[in-house]
């Protein structure tokens, strides 16, 4: 039998949960790019409106939801948390498996969780447009899905190899009102310059954040959002772990292990990062597994340092495990975790040893995924996969050693907009695609130099 836990709209978090307060060391700095000093207000206000600024520096341990905010999450939310006992079974493993599904949001994914208070902070400040990138096209859509609600406009800018991989979440970005564009493209400067290089660039996160803001700094009445890595968009994907942390309560039970998968950073840290915050609080441990893939293994096989966030080195500098702004990954189904950096936060906590990041191919996550779809009933998003296969090893270890504990893992999507991966994946056609050590030391050689 499989237990569902369901919490009531009343149960539902008010607030929003911020580590930043209980951090054991500060996070470094933001760094301006021209004067490696740290930013301030004015130099992010071209980017961002003044709440969500205010917000990525807020020491504050939670920040409330706005109302209307809340009655939009209503829609989807609290999700769902099920234990699976199937996957269980099939695995013949002593551990329990507990998975939260965000795949029940308008898009599919857990990126609606920060798109809709985004799209809400820069409605209340006036703004008209908002510019962004994607890669998989699950924060695109959500995006798109969040300024239809509170009527901005939108423009897209999406990865081109999953551009073309994924149509179907292109058209979901164009049903919700936004435009959405093939990156690099030649609608910007930078797009113009990548593809004068090498007209048959595949794009990649970094190129489309560069796109993005730089029409976004064209205009006054336009602002930029980005669906992962800073500090406000962590937290407020932490509503995921908040709603975890009462479900399993009345289970009676709670987390030896929490794992997630780990692209910018964002899904892992709104299942881990309220469990991690108890922890520090309580003076009290818990395991947190981070998967990577292991052609972007940013965690695994990046370096900490200070580095752009875009490959155009158009945004201010944070200290992250980055494999360097101008590596460009090969073309994975996964396109949501082909980002060069990690999260700060993320980042962060790794340096410290309280993360533990895994890295795994291409063919053993589709692997995993489809053996949770015949015991579980969902099929996970390419992204989610890493999850799945990082729960799954968790579970078999537990199976080696006979100890019954209990994992957290966060489903943070389905995969109905990536059945041509799964086609792909029986056909034979996928294959583990493998970084290049010298494009990474290329790329780590352009790293800024910082005092």
């Amino acid at each position: 039998m499989i237990i569902k836990t369901q919490l009531s709209e009343k149960e539902m978090p008010e607030k929003f949960y911020n580590i930043s307060a209980d951090l054991p060391e500060p996070l470094p700095p933001v760094l301006h790019p021209g004067r490696k000093d740290p930013v301030g207000p004015d130099d992010l206000s071209p980017l961002f409106p003044m709440e969500l600024i205010g917000q990525e520096v807020s020491q504050d341990r939670y920040i409330d939801i706005p109302e209307e905010v809340q009655d939009i999450y209503k829609l989807y939310r609290p999700s769902p948390l099920y234990r699976a006992r199937n996957l269980e079974k099939v695995l013949d493993t002593p551990a329990k498996i507990f998975y939260k599904y965000e795949g029940v949001s308008p898009t599919g994914s857990h990126k609606p969780n920060t798109a809709i208070p985004q799209a809400y902070y820069n409605k209340q400040e006036g703004v008209e447009k908002l510019t962004t990138e994607t890669g998989a096209g699950q924060w695109g859509s959500s995006l798109a899905f969040a300024c239809s609600k509170f009527g901005i406009d939108l423009d897209v800018y999406m990865v081109k190899v999953s551009y073309n991989q994924k149509p179907y979440r292109r058209a979901l970005m164009e049903t919700f009102g936004a435009r959405c564009i093939a990156s690099p493209s030649i609608e910007t400067e930078i797009g113009q310059k990548i593809l004068a290089e090498n007209p048959e660039s595949t794009g990649s996160l970094g190129i489309a954040i560069s796109e993005a803001v730089e029409q976004c700094v064209k205009s006054d009445s336009t602002k930029y959002a980005l669906g992962s890595v800073l500090n406000h968009v962590l937290t407020h994907q932490t509503i995921i772990g908040q709603e975890a942390m009462s479900q399993l309560e009345k289970q009676d039970e709670y987390p030896d292990i929490i794992v997630g998968c780990t692209g910018g950073g964002s899904n892992f840290a709104g299942i881990a990062l309220p469990f991690l915050g108890k922890s520090f609080r309580d003076n009290s441990s818990i395991e947190l597994k981070a998967i990577e893939p292991s052609a972007c293994p940013s965690l695994t096989k990046g370096k900490y340092a200070y580095d752009f966030g875009d490959t155009g080195k158009m945004t201010p500098l944070t200290k992250m495990h980055t494999l360097g702004s101008e590596f460009v990954p090969s073309g994975f189904h996964a396109g949501g975790l082909r980002y060069h950096g990690m999260a700060p936060i993320i980042s962060h906590l790794t340096n410290l040893g309280y993360i533990a990041p895994e890295a795994y191919t291409q063919l053993d996550t589709f692997q995993a995924g489809v053996t949770f779809a015949k015991a579980e009933g969902i099929v996970p998003a390419p992204e989610a996969n890493h999850a799945v296969k990082g729960a799954i090893e968790a579970a078999l270890k537990c199976k080696e050693s006979g100890e019954t504990k209990t994992i957290l893992f966060n489903l943070c999507g389905h995969g109905h907009f990536d059945m041509q991966a799964y086609i792909d994946y029986f056909d034979g056609k996928l294959f583990d695609n493998k970084y290049s050590e010298s494009e990474i030391a290329m790329a780590l050689s352009g790293l800024p130099s910082v005092g």
